[in-house]
């Protein structure tokens, strides 16, 4: 299995109010030599989570420790820029399993599907009503359901319906990336290729 299955997330959130983070700002490219999806997270914002002698920036909400969860609430036009999958396994490896956002960046959105974290795109008005909540309660809980397709405020009930192909809905509901699912119809696939009329 490439990743966790992913059902039904219920976590806190982190919030990250700011628009046009591109993924150079996700993991800077001076850490993109490692082939394994190890030690991302690691450097996750790195350039905005710690100055250059190493400190940790306190005002960065990844620092704030009254923040926390497994769902990072972004701004619009996310994972714009380069093509990066690193800059999803950084997000993967520091714990996140949803990034909420008003626009993804189409190759970002697609990485995201292949490893593992969960892209729900939510309108302008809902995404200020999640911030809204963070803001008043850090500690806010939200539900991510991908059979039902939708993101909960749970102290308010208001609820948003997010888009998601079948195919990734259903690879992201197993664990798979496109390997795996392949993998998974490999019986299939042989039966195929030895029909006597192929």
């Amino acid at each position: 299995m490439a990743y966790d299955k992913f059902k039904i997330l219920n976590s806190s959130a982190v919030p990250l109010n700011i628009d046009n983070v591109d993924t150079d700002q996700i993991i800077p490219a001076r850490f993109l030599k490692a082939t394994e999806r190890i030690g991302f997270g690691d450097n996750l914002f790195r350039d905005w989570r710690y100055k250059s002698d190493g400190s940790t920036i306190e005002s960065f909400p990844l620092n704030n420790k009254k923040y926390k969860g497994k769902i990072l609430v972004a701004g619009k036009n996310f994972g714009c820029g380069s093509s990066r999958e690193h800059a999803v396994w950084a997000i993967y490896d520091n714990g996140f399993r949803a990034v909420v956002s008003s626009f993804f960046a189409d190759i970002f959105k697609n990485n995201c599907l292949n490893i593992g974290v969960l892209p729900v795109q939510v309108t302008d008005s809902f995404l200020s009503k999640i911030f809204s909540q963070i803001e008043k309660d850090p500690d806010s809980i939200f539900e991510v359901n991908l059979e039902n397709q939708e993101f909960t405020i749970s102290e308010s009930g208001k609820k948003e319906k997010f888009k998601i192909s079948v195919y990734k809905k259903s690879n992201m509901s197993n664990g798979f990336d496109d390997i795996d699912y392949l993998l998974n119809k490999k019986k299939e696939i042989s039966k195929f290729a030895n029909k006597s009329n192929y």
